[in-house]
């Protein structure tokens, strides 16, 4: 079964938080780790969603005879969830 960004975070989180309760690293460097599991998560997230949306427009153009301009997904991913 596939996981959400926010799934897989969740559990990188757990893991995270278990190995630093067990004293394998300190607090610094889960910070570290917590960033860089965020990061990446937003990554997946990023691939989630531009995926999803290309599914959407493939559906539109077999099902529904649209003669607008196809729409990439890069482009509404960045127009969409642009961070300033």
């Amino acid at each position: 079964m596939k996981q959400t960004a926010v799934e897989w975070l969740s559990n990188q989180a757990y893991e995270l938080f278990e190995q630093y309760s067990e004293g394998n690293f300190d607090r610094i460097q889960l910070n570290k780790l917590m960033v860089d599991a965020t990061n990446k998560a937003k990554e997946k997230e990023k691939e989630q969603i531009i995926k999803a949306f290309d599914e959407g427009q493939e559906y539109e153009y077999q099902y529904h005879v649209n003669s607008a301009p196809k729409f990439y997904s890069e482009t509404y991913y960045q127009e969409t969830y642009k961070q300033d």
